[in-house]
């Protein structure tokens, strides 16, 4: 496809360069596609092949009609889980679903995704895999004896579960500062925070520590989890997360099984050839699957 514009909340204009200091994974993709970004409710000049729309989540009444009026084709970007517009109300549920089926196609994130929205009734669905692009950022070769977590105490990010598994052994215990993070946090004497910073600042960090617990059962982007892979971390994780399932398949529990993934790190901890294989299995899955040139393919692959 010759243009493709990203129509998104953000007030960002044009295309974003390597070495985007918040490039996450939505600006990832922009980078690969060589894709423009646009706010939503202004238009952009010229022919546009692809408009990708990122429906904000909290005001998801778009009309679509408007955007079929400048771009050839019209996609849906999946934003956050699959489930999240059963919180809007009623009319709300319906006309989102709606836009869903009027748009060209679905992207979404996982397999799991996939089958929700063509559940659903949407007729094409397509996974875009989520993308990291480490401009100048190169794997860490020497981590501590520390444990990170993938997100705070909040049912979405789901900190209690990867806290109680991360205590099963002694090492300490590191957590990032999301945007949902609880004020009473900073009272829990075994974890030690990050501070709030950058997507490159966080790639940098992450790199410091040895293993991964991250079990979220929020199932979106995956990003942790593919960050841990770009580092050669063994991580933790729930299944029906592409980015956990295939990257750190032998690490990967059913929701909710806590035993299992207490046994798993307790294992990492101390079995140092089974810690090297899963470390050595993360870092060539991550080029297998999140590599450029593997994300580019796949791409071209769905969308023939």
């Amino acid at each position: 496809m010759d243009r493709i514009v990203f129509f998104s909340e953000s007030q960002l204009s044009g295309r974003v360069p390597r070495d985007f200091e918040n490039a996450r994974t939505e600006f990832g993709w922009s980078i690969m596609l060589d894709a423009e970004w646009c706010p939503i409710g202004r238009k952009p000049e010229g022919k546009i092949d692809l408009g990708i729309i990122i429906v904000p989540k909290s005001n998801p009444n778009l009309n679509i009609g408007e955007f079929k009026k400048i771009c050839d084709k019209v996609a849906i970007m999946q934003e956050g889980p699959h489930w999240y517009y059963q919180d809007y109300d009623i009319p709300q549920q319906f006309n989102f679903v709606n836009l869903l089926m009027d748009s060209d196609w679905v992207y979404c994130h996982n397999e799991s995704d996939k089958r929700y929205y063509e559940g659903l009734g949407c007729k094409d669905v397509r996974v875009m895999r989520s993308m990291m692009v480490p401009e100048k950022l190169e794997p860490s070769k020497k981590k501590s004896k520390g444990t990170i977590i993938g997100g705070n105490f909040v049912q979405w990010y789901g900190g209690f579960d990867s806290y109680v598994v991360a205590r099963e052994i002694p090492h300490p215990i590191v957590a990032p500062s999301m945007g949902r993070k609880q004020e009473q946090e900073s009272l829990i004497e075994d974890i030690t925070y990050l501070p709030y910073m950058s997507w490159r600042e966080w790639i940098k960090a992450l790199g410091n520590y040895r293993i991964g617990v991250h079990l979220m059962r929020t199932h979106a982007a995956g990003t942790f989890n593919m960050n841990c892979g770009f580092h050669g971390i063994p991580c933790i994780g729930y299944k029906g997360l592409d980015t956990q399932e295939l990257i750190h398949p032998k690490l990967s529990v059913e929701i909710g099984d806590l035993p299992k993934a207490k046994s798993l790190i307790r294992k990492l901890n101390d079995d140092e050839v089974f810690y090297d294989e899963m470390s050595k299995m993360a870092s060539e899955n991550f080029l297998k699957h999140y590599s450029e040139d593997s994300w580019l393919k796949h791409w071209r692959k769905v969308n023939v």
